[in-house]
């Protein structure tokens, strides 16, 4: 393999540059649309395989745990064997596994193969951003991220509104059979456009003991993420097991990553302030908002009776200022201090979890769904801006170590986000209904009261009795979840002072030390 610098190859034409545009998009879309998409259908894929829905649930952990794995070794495995050559190939397999995965006749070939598609899909979303970023000129960099930007805005949102609909109307199966189509179109289509174009190769030694430190304390961390709620956390062996595997590796896969010659994760990238205090913003924003979208919905439907298909479409307004304000952003990256967009986004974000703080259990549709159109403007001002401060200063041959670390970390973050809310929000539902239930006795006349109108309205005693249980336990997890939102604004609110301890400038190929 030579480490020769690449030919000088003629400039894209802006045709061309659409067309790539668009066909990595669909790629990273395809991948992160099948984290969301398989949840919702999980009771009936688990009903149709003969399981329980506890055992369904390891679809998802199998791909999850397998993905955070493989993203941080992107960088690694791009400069030894070149950044299309493994984008091309993941696609490719992605797709196979999609197809086997909705062939499966059974819950233990189905794992096999989730884990299979989330082992690839690892490598899609770091090679596709850093693809874009070495393969359009500066000026136009920022019009073809906000693009890519999207796919990571809109996967989430449509994701349980397709499973939902597909598993309704068709087969659980072909949630990932849709993916067949687009893996082979993406596959051929890049492969014509960069296949001739592909980074310089480096025989560099197989870092062996690092990928499987790596894989022993991501995978138990992951794992332990995934089943700690289910499992009561440490007052389970499992669990506390998992965290005691997962803490001790971690301390020796640094020691070994900061000592070795070829690490298979280069840690070295932390010592550019820009990229280190950048990616810590964009993990704790990314962290705050992934909150954000997993208490609503699962307010919606464990307390207003919401169907998956209704939930979906209070989220669905997000992604209309999105559309709307990303390529704008994209434009005037270049122009505007990206500081001022995520300070904006910040800002935005601490206002509306403020306002969703004040939410009770009569908000009508519209009073649901407006922050949630008003967060598409947070979210153009994020993504972006952030991912331009990141990798400021970052060598072209460093982007898909810098991508797969950004992705990584951020992925992490969301996964400790989702944990740390949904246990945070039963606590302190408990400790809500615990202190309303003081005030409801055969003593109180609020509760004579509110007992004798249900009653008046045809109620037996004990129906009276089962209504104000459930009203009592939607007030406590609405109050719950409003303390959250409280929590999370005042993290937003946090993150502004870290943004502008980064340094300009701000474009590719400067030294941000």
């Amino acid at each position: 393999m030579s480490s020769a610098p690449p030919p000088v190859r003629r400039p894209f034409t802006a045709a061309e540059l659409v067309i790539l545009t668009i066909t990595l998009a669909m790629a990273n879309l395809m991948e992160v649309l099948d984290i969301s998409i398989a949840n919702v259908s999980i009771p009936t894929i688990a009903g149709d395989l003969g399981v329980s829905a506890n055992q369904g649930t390891w679809v998802i952990t199998s791909y999850t745990v397998a993905n955070a794995i493989t993203v941080p070794i992107t960088g690694f495995m791009a400069q030894r064997y070149g950044q299309v050559r493994v984008f091309v190939t993941a696609i490719v397999l992605f797709t196979v596994s999609s197809l086997m995965c909705g062939l499966s006749q059974s819950l233990e070939q189905l794992i096999v193969f989730r884990l299979i598609q989330g082992a690839v899909a690892g490598f899609m979303v770091p090679l596709s951003q850093a693809l874009l970023i070495n393969n359009f000129p500066p000026e136009k960099r920022g019009m073809a991220l906000a693009v890519w930007v999207m796919t990571i805005v809109i996967a989430p949102i449509i994701g349980p509104i397709l499973g939902g609909w597909i598993t309704d109307n068709y087969h659980w199966s072909w949630i990932f059979l849709i993916n067949i189509p687009v893996g082979i179109f993406a596959s051929i289509s890049i492969w014509q456009t960069l296949g001739d174009r592909d980074t310089p190769r480096r025989k560099v030694p197989v870092d062996g003991v690092g990928i499987g430190l790596l894989a022993l304390w991501v995978g138990s961390l992951q794992l332990m993420l995934d089943k700690g709620n289910e499992l009561d956390w440490f007052n389970h062996p499992f669990i506390v097991c998992l965290a005691l595997v997962a803490g001790i590796v971690f301390v020796v896969f640094l020691i070994w990553e900061l000592t070795d010659k070829h690490p298979v994760v280069d840690l070295a990238l932390f010592r550019y302030v820009n990229f280190r205090n950048g990616v810590i913003a964009l993990a704790l924003g990314f962290a705050g908002f992934f909150a954000t979208t997993i208490l609503l919905p699962l307010f919606l439907q464990t307390q207003l009776n919401y169907t998956p298909g209704w939930a979906g479409l209070v989220l669905a307004p997000g992604g209309v200022l999105a559309l709307i304000l990303s390529p704008l952003v994209g434009k005037n990256i270049q122009r505007v201090d990206p500081r001022k967009f995520a300070t904006v986004s910040f800002v935005l974000f601490a206002i509306l979890s403020f306002w969703r703080a004040s939410f009770n259990t009569q908000a009508d549709y519209f009073t649901l769904a407006l922050p949630q159109m008003l967060q598409g403007a947070a979210v153009a001002m994020f993504f972006l801006p952030l991912v331009t401060i990141n990798l400021s200063g970052i060598e072209p041959m460093r982007a898909a170590n810098a991508t797969s670390l950004q992705n990584f970390l951020r992925m992490m973050a969301g996964s400790f986000g989702a944990s740390i809310v949904i246990t945070m929000l039963d606590r302190r539902q408990a400790a809500h209904r615990t202190q309303l239930s003081e005030h409801l006795s055969n003593y109180s006349q609020t509760t004579v009261d509110y007992l004798r109108q249900l009653t008046d309205f045809g109620l037996g005693t004990d129906e009276a009795r089962a209504q104000l249980e459930r009203v009592l336990s939607q007030q406590a997890y609405m109050l719950a979840a409003n303390d959250l939102f409280w929590i999370i604004g005042w993290i937003f609110l946090s993150l502004i002072f870290l943004i502008w301890t980064t340094r300009p400038p701000f474009g590719g190929g400067v030294d941000a030390h």
